[in-house]
């Protein structure tokens, strides 16, 4: 009840984050990479080179700050009065303890962190990542987020150290706002990679540490390998691959399993991937044509 209030509140008032597909609904991580990927190949069909940066936070909805989002909601979602006191006793008075066999550990208060697999956790967790979009266009930073998932990329024309610069100072506010609100910016797993001529960021440091974009040919991102040549025949060929392993296991156990069973394995594990992404498969000739010829690369067999 509680959920669908705040969400027509949200929805009215048109508070939530636009570039947040993360527990939205007719959002998902394909309609997350359906922008991305649409935004670099159009930049790539302007002569533009791409950086895109996907930062990782540590154990992000465990680090949410109680005090923290009862202000985000009083002052950006406009909840008050007795609402406001109901969020406040819906959040606290949790405690956690650790169980091994028989054996529990001693009870410790949760004074952090929204209530994962709640209805209300999700949404809490979005508004507390709301101040991040405004700080993304103060700089002019394109940006999509998936959860705690985020990806900020910039097309740089060539000579584009005004471009870097904005990436750099965006990156060095959302360092420090993520300090202020309890979020760990995880350095060591946050990626650089360079759609185009990687050049463009050599010797640039920034506030995660320094920008060396990975000579990697691809960046897995939601589950998706991206290709520095748009290679959407190497995307299929390894979802085929990863089809073929599973369902040569599934062989194995068929004579064990009913039939219905062997059918709901089929559409969870085989279908599921088959399914994923093939939203941009559409028109993969044309892409691929257009792309090879701005790359200057051999056609794949689309």
């Amino acid at each position: 009840v509680v959920y669908i209030q705040l969400q027509d509140r949200l929805t009215k008032h048109d508070i939530s984050e636009r570039f947040q597909s993360g527990f939205k609904s007719c959002h998902s991580t394909e309609t997350a990479l359906l922008r991305v990927s649409n935004d670099l190949l159009l930049a790539v069909d302007s002569g533009a080179s791409t950086v895109v940066i996907l930062l990782d936070l540590t154990a992000a909805l465990d680090t949410v700050d109680h005090r923290v989002l009862l202000s985000r909601l009083e002052q950006s979602v406009g909840v008050k009065g007795t609402a406001l006191s109901w969020f406040r006793s819906y959040l606290g008075g949790r405690s956690f303890s650790v169980q091994l066999g028989q054996c529990s550990s001693s009870e410790a208060p949760l004074k952090h962190g929204v209530p994962q697999g709640s209805v209300l956790g999700p949404l809490l967790f979005s508004l507390y990542l709301l101040p991040l979009g405004s700080t993304f266009r103060k700089y002019n930073v394109s940006f999509h987020c998936y959860a705690d998932d985020i990806q900020i990329y910039v097309p740089l024309k060539s000579g584009g150290a005004e471009g870097l610069g904005n990436v750099q100072k965006c990156l060095a506010e959302i360092k420090s706002w993520m300090e202020l609100n309890f979020l760990c910016l995880n350095k060591n797993k946050t990626e650089v990679f360079v759609f185009g001529k990687t050049d463009l960021l050599t010797g640039c440091c920034s506030a995660v540490g320094p920008l060396d974009p990975s000579d990697a040919p691809f960046i897995r991102n939601l589950g998706v390998n991206l290709y520095r040549q748009f290679k959407f025949d190497r995307q299929v060929s390894a979802v085929v691959q990863s089809s073929f392993y599973h369902l040569r296991l599934l062989i194995k156990v068929k004579p064990y399993l009913p039939p219905y069973s062997v059918e709901q394995v089929i559409h969870a594990v085989i279908f599921s991937r088959l399914d994923y992404w093939n939203s941009l498969y559409s028109g993969i000739d044309r892409l691929c044509s257009a792309v090879s010829s701005r790359f200057r690369i051999r056609r794949p067999a689309c």
